[in-house]
């Protein structure tokens, strides 16, 4: 799978994460894992839960949702929410982002970092036990469509304590 992947990233790198698992015939979550190491590293549950409640002290953040070849953006603060009734609520009054997050419709989350166009992407990819994604999180860009260098730094410390983790784990 690995190298069918680094054949694909080759040859189509504005390929998402969809088209790629589409093409081959697999989960993203499938495609995600086999990513070269300094492209992705993957996060339990637990720590997906830690990472939702922190996203709203993020900053301006892309919201993507994709649904049968439909994509949905969201560009702001990321809401505050709470869980009740199974779900995790976004209903934070002030922030125009609302909706309702099914908590066991959420495994993991991803953390990628995929050029997109050709410009350097970052993105935190919720997945769902089955391994299809969810929605993702792309770090904000200010004015001139730069990086916002402080949501850099905390999705690389994170990415990189993941690799740490998971390299201790085997």
């Amino acid at each position: 799978m690995q190298q069918r992947i680094q054949q694909l990233l080759e040859s189509a790198p504005g390929h998402t994460l969809e088209q790629m698992a589409k093409q081959l015939d697999t989960s993203v979550r499938d495609i995600i894992a086999a990513l070269p190491g300094e492209m992705a590293a993957l996060a339990d549950s637990e720590q997906l839960w830690a990472l939702i409640g922190e996203l709203p002290d993020w900053g301006r953040v892309t919201v993507i949702v994709q649904n049968e070849g439909s994509v949905f953006e969201f560009k702001g603060d990321f809401p505050k929410g709470t869980v009740a009734h199974g779900y995790y609520n976004f209903m934070h009054h002030k922030n125009p982002f609302h909706g309702h997050l099914l908590v066991d419709g959420l495994a993991e989350v991803a953390f990628v970092s995929k050029p997109h166009r050709g410009a350097e992407s970052h993105s935190l990819v919720f997945l769902s036990p089955a391994g299809n994604c969810v929605f993702k999180v792309f770090l904000g860009r200010d004015e001139e469509r730069r990086l916002i260098p402080e949501q850099v730094e905390k999705f690389t410390q994170r990415k990189q304590q993941l690799a740490r983790t998971s390299a201790t784990d085997s």
